[in-house]
């Protein structure tokens, strides 16, 4: 079994799901398009900081795929945080929950439009039972609520940040074989870059908020956990088991959040939270066990 891959995966949702806290935190504390830029601006110097010796040694396969790193910056990283940032604005936190589901789904679009790449109806099931488990947490364990749920701009664009995160993950098939260090470097650098327009419109609007203290504590732990090593974890857990299979593990994200703000926001342990982390564990295995065995890696 590809432990390693799976215990990526599962830091990388642990790491992702703490984001959604900071996010929470951040308000009124820095606004969305100083923390996507802040973050991504830090994570560029971080890593800049440790791989230029790398660099210089991958320079010729850098120079050759510059195009595909800075697109997996522009498009999985900042497009997707941009569009996320923005919808949660205009939407409610169970709409966001619930359509970041759905990236699982497009990843399996994709790849069977793009690679006939098979999905088992095992592993469709594994995929109902874990979105499932992530509706239990946005509903706060009372599913009837889903049905009064309307869809306005923000669910628009969480369907763009979607599309974007779920293209991002199958075009990881094509990364170039260059150390780790070397493949966050450029992407980091462009999705700062990607930022500066949006850091622009933020504050055309009279919408901009500077960071206080709280605001860069949220940035440094922004642009070092979820921007920098999870996407590592991520990138490592799909070269391991596979876009389709590594995309599952994106439902955890909603409750490890849920989790999270138990434990450092206080807010209370309810039975849903147990129910929807077995839901969405167990889907994740039934999807395992169900994965087509001739295609190890779909």
């Amino acid at each position: 079994m590809p432990i390693r891959a799976y215990s990526f995966l599962v830091i990388t949702t642990l790491l992702w799901g703490g984001n959604t806290i900071a996010g929470k935190l951040a308000i009124g504390h820095v606004s969305p398009m100083v923390l996507s830029f802040g973050r991504w601006a830090l994570a560029t110097l971080i890593i800049a900081s440790i791989a230029i010796p790398q660099i210089r040694k991958d320079w010729d396969v850098l120079k050759a795929n510059w195009k595909l790193l800075a697109f997996y910056g522009a498009v999985g990283y900042a497009a997707f945080n941009g569009f996320l940032y923005t919808a949660l604005k205009y939407t409610s936190a169970v709409n966001g929950a619930i359509e970041q589901g759905a990236i699982p789904v497009l990843i399996f679009v994709i790849n069977f439009l793009l690679f006939r790449i098979a999905v088992s109806a095992v592993q469709i099931l594994g995929f109902l039972i874990s979105f499932v488990g992530a509706a239990v947490t946005a509903s706060h364990g009372n599913l009837q609520t889903l049905l009064t749920l309307t869809l306005n701009y923000g669910d628009l664009l969480m369907l763009f940040a979607g599309i974007a995160y779920a293209i991002y993950t199958v075009s990881l098939r094509w990364k170039p074989p260059v150390h780790w260090k070397s493949l966050m470097a450029v992407p980091a650098l462009a999705a700062a870059v990607t930022c500066l327009p949006l850091l622009w419109w933020e504050a055309g609007r009279g919408e901009l908020i500077l960071p206080d203290t709280r605001g860069w504590l949220i940035i440094l732990y922004a642009g070092l956990f979820p921007s920098l090593i999870s996407q590592i974890l991520y990138i490592k857990g799909v070269e391991g088991i596979g876009a389709n299979r590594a995309g599952l593990f994106i439902n955890l994200v909603p409750v490890f959040g849920t989790l999270l703000s138990i434990t450092i926001l206080g807010e209370t342990l309810e039975v849903f939270h147990i129910v929807a982390l077995v839901l969405v564990l167990g889907g994740i295995a039934i999807a395992e066990w169900g994965k087509p065995a001739s295609k190890p890696a779909a």
